[in-house]
């Protein structure tokens, strides 16, 4: 099984190699700059030249906005417009304009409503204050060097990093690995590298292929199985909050990057210093949380050989100002990311439940559905059969009984055609499957066995 995998490896460089990394991300974050000018100063010209009454087909042609012109139309004004790129790889340079092609198709695409998802701004510049350096190699010497410990990438030479490569040199050694990009970035203060590679991975078979787990995700507790375990949420940001709020007050008293009215300035070395230690803190964070989250589905998916999860509106829910750092806390949907191809890795498979399937309000004894349950009532109590039971097992067990609907109803993988969303989009997962009641409200219903139709579900 061919699968795209990055492995991601933190630098050790020289104060020389550190330089030229900040160097290469620099040059790409000026091409990127620099093409965009060229487009704005190019329509700005169009849309002046429409003002004195000039007919369409006289205007100032259109300048392409592909990769190819683009980087045509730099390497013929390089050498006026930065007499220094030759101390840079190609590759850099290359990187911003490529990021720059994309930036304007997604753009042009959302006007036109041929791009799903939330409409796409026109792209700005890079301010150098207020983005993650990083760099994308496709061409030239990448590679993992023998002894785990360095890697090469073009231009930089060898590196050496913080941590043993061997994962992923034993499949480079194997020929089961191919290293496709390379790509480096600095966050939280550190250097990192990301090798984008095509593995031939080995079939994997659960430890248990035949059971079934039913996981309710939430912000109490990260997850609920339907076995009656709780994986607790750890709050990651919340006990780091306090830290956070100190250094975000320190960097506002310290002399930035701009003036009270927008002026560009030279900022302080202290204004330096905490914007990285303020960077160091938010990484800490993340890296806690993506390591909770890593082992949760790691565990899930070696062990269970069906998963069955919500299809949360996740985004919906960060729009909720009393709930969303609590959600954002929690990486709910990463949960739902990483347990997709974790299961396909291991032989498994990933059921998402329909979005307006009332797994917290029907009864997992009986099947009875409750008109309304209080988000407060954290114990479920079901007046038809009298169950007692924690409200989050309660939804556990609900779509952990989704497997035998969808395992009846032959219920669709994910490399089965494209579901047609209610927006007319395909896509798949289970996204575009509509309400088994009707509409967003449960309604009352009698109670039914177990198996019979009337619960949605894909199978992913």
């Amino acid at each position: 099984m061919k699968v795209v995998q990055a492995y991601r490896y933190a630098l050790d460089p020289t104060p020389a190699q550190a330089a030229a990394l900040a160097s290469h991300c620099g040059g790409a974050r000026f091409a990127f700059n620099w093409g965009l000018g060229q487009v704005k100063a190019n329509l700005a010209q169009r849309e002046a030249e429409k003002t004195y009454g000039i007919p369409e087909e006289r205007l100032t042609p259109l300048l392409s906005w592909s990769m190819y012109s683009l980087r045509k139309r730099w390497n013929a004004a390089k050498s006026d417009v930065v007499p220094w790129w030759a101390d840079n790889s190609k590759e850099a340079y290359a990187c911003g304009l490529d990021r720059l092609a994309a930036a304007l198709k997604n753009w042009d695409a959302s006007r036109k409503s041929k791009r799903a998802g939330a409409r796409v701004g026109f792209p700005r510049f890079k301010a150098k204050h207020r983005i993650v350096p990083s760099c994308r190699f496709t061409t030239g010497a990448i590679r993992v060097e023998s002894d785990r410990r360095h890697v090469t990438l073009p231009r930089l030479g060898t590196i050496r990093t913080s941590e043993s490569t061997r994962k992923l040199a034993r499949h480079l050694e194997r020929g089961t690995g191919r290293i496709m990009a390379a790509t480096i970035r600095y966050k939280g203060g550190r250097w990192l590298v990301s090798f984008t590679c095509e593995i031939e991975r080995a079939e994997g078979v659960p430890a248990r292929p035949d059971a079934v787990v039913g996981v309710d995700l939430g912000v109490k507790d990260l997850a609920v199985l339907s076995t009656g375990e709780l994986v607790p949420n750890r709050r990651h940001h919340a006990a780091a909050l306090r830290e956070l709020r100190r250094l975000g007050k320190e960097l506002a008293r310290r002399q930035g990057p701009r003036t009270p009215t927008g002026d560009r300035r030279e900022a302080s070395a202290r204004w330096h210093k905490t914007k990285a230690a303020l960077g160091r803190a938010h990484a800490k964070v993340a890296n806690q949380r993506r390591d909770g989250v890593h082992k949760l589905t790691s565990r899930l998916a070696a062990d269970y050989g069906t998963v069955v999860v919500e299809d949360l509106n996740v985004s919906g829910m960060l729009a909720n100002r009393r709930l969303a750092r609590a959600v954002a806390d929690a990486g709910m949907s990463e949960v739902r990311r990483q347990l997709a191809y974790k299961t396909t890795w291991n032989g498994g498979r990933l059921i998402v439940a329909d979005r307006w399937f009332p797994s917290s309000k029907t009864c997992s004894g009986c099947g009875a559905v409750k008109t309304k349950l209080a988000l407060s009532e954290r114990t479920y109590t079901c007046t038809t059969c009298g169950l007692l039971l924690n409200r989050d097992e309660n939804a556990a067990r609900n779509l952990a009984a989704l497997a035998v609907d969808v395992a009846q109803s032959c219920g669709e993988t994910e490399n089965a055609p494209r579901e047609t969303g209610r927006d007319g989009i395909g896509r798949s997962g289970g996204a575009g499957v509509r309400p088994a009641s009707g509409g967003p409200s449960a309604l009352k219903r009698e109670p039914r066995k177990r198996g019979t139709p009337g619960r949605k579900a894909t199978a992913a």
